[in-house]
């Protein structure tokens, strides 16, 4: 085990789980196949969590498929986050229930319940005959279709995980399940000894949604705070608070190569860009480079550190991911799989434009204003 590996069991409280294998999967074109072939070839039971579930021919599909195997006996079970799958059709649900699949919304919007409002679960998480699990960053809507080939094909990156770490994976949506069904039916599956089939390591965290502080906070502090040569971190949603944003100058200070890749002009939540502006000043004057993606929407999360240990999941490197909403997060030690998900990083940043400094300091004033008031809430970005 490495040092970076050992401080992470220590600081976080769980281990390492050897015996995996993990297969990259890279845009829709690659994730929904693989996602819909498990789902049918599902004989037991299947469990799909998701933050987002809209509009489009996937969603149906993934109703059809879902509602097909319950038809056929299998046990399905869907929980979707009341927030997140809002403008999901009613009739998809219908006609998923009226083929036996048991549906649940994650903390049901309701006015005067504020408190619930707030802290949703932004977790992706299928898993089906308790032996394979696929987690990431992929929502099921019409945005994630094709391949990134132009702004209406957003760039995004899942996972399909086998071997020991799916048990541990599958908790992250029993958790969830639980505070959803009324009768906590939870149904937790006599597992098997899954065998090895691998040689991939695999940590999963999954943290809980809190009030300012979680333990993907730690995780990333922890990662950033523990490189010694490069930190490359892609996501979706970058809005650094203060600590955050001293740890990363910190790295670049002691010669850590530090970068950031970021969506471009064609982000989906503009609001959320201008108030994650706030700490780029400094983080360039430090060296730190940022890279704004170009064809399309760049949903992926994922940080590599020192080109040897990835995390990868559904959490954002924002305030909502890191101190709010319930998140999945997997810590990958294989020296393959990093390789993999190097390379299509620098593809990425092939496709994207740097944030030159000089010309950051003379945006017009109108920028900085919208900067300035996006920021105020950047507790709920």
């Amino acid at each position: 085990m490495n040092s970076l590996s050992n401080r992470l069991e220590t600081v976080l409280g769980t281990t390492f789980i050897n015996g995996n294998t993990i297969d990259v999967l890279r845009n829709g074109d690659e994730i929904f196949p693989a996602m819909l072939q498990a789902i049918s070839a599902a004989r037991d039971s299947i469990d799909f969590l998701t933050f987002v579930y809209w509009q489009g021919d996937i969603a149906v599909k993934f109703a059809d498929a879902l509602g097909e195997r319950a038809a056929a006996g299998v046990k399905v079970r869907v929980l979707l986050d009341a927030f997140g799958s809002y403008p999901m059709r009613s009739e998809l649900i219908q006609k998923m229930q009226a083929h036996g699949v048991q549906v649940e919304r994650f903390r049901p919007i309701a006015r005067w319940k504020i408190w619930k409002l707030d802290n949703r679960t932004h977790r992706k998480i299928l898993v089906c005959d308790s032996s394979v699990a696929f987690t990431g960053g992929v929502g099921i809507a019409q945005e994630w279709e094709g391949n990134a080939r132009n702004a209406s094909e957003w760039r995004d990156t899942h996972f399909r995980i086998k071997g020991p770490a799916v048990k541990v994976i599958h908790s992250a949506f029993i958790t969830n399940w639980s505070e959803s069904d009324s009768s906590f039916n939870l149904k937790i599956p006599d597992y098997p000894k899954l065998p090895n089939v691998g040689n991939v390591r695999v940590l999963m965290l999954a943290s809980p949604s809190s009030i300012n502080w979680s333990t993907i906070a730690l995780l990333f502090r922890t990662l950033i705070a523990s490189a010694e040569h490069k930190v490359s971190i892609a996501t979706a949603y970058f809005v650094a608070d203060e600590v955050l944003t001293n740890i990363l100058c910190k790295a670049a200070e002691k010669g850590v190569a530090v970068q950031v890749l970021i969506p471009g002009e064609n982000s989906d939540s503009r609001f959320s860009q201008l108030g994650g502006r706030a700490s780029f000043k400094k983080l360039l004057e430090a060296g730190i480079e940022i890279f704004c993606y170009q064809p399309t929407m760049m949903h992926a999360k994922v940080i590599l550190i020192d080109d040897h240990i990835a995390a990868v999941g559904s959490a954002n490197m924002n305030h909502r991911s890191m101190s709010k909403d319930e998140e999945i997060c997997l810590v990958i030690d294989d020296q393959e799989t990093v390789d993999t998900l190097s390379s299509d990083y620098q593809e990425d940043i092939e496709k994207s434009l740097p944030i030159d400094l000089k010309h950051w300091k003379k945006r017009s004033n109108w920028v900085r204003i919208k900067e300035a008031f996006a920021h105020l809430f950047r507790h709920e970005l």
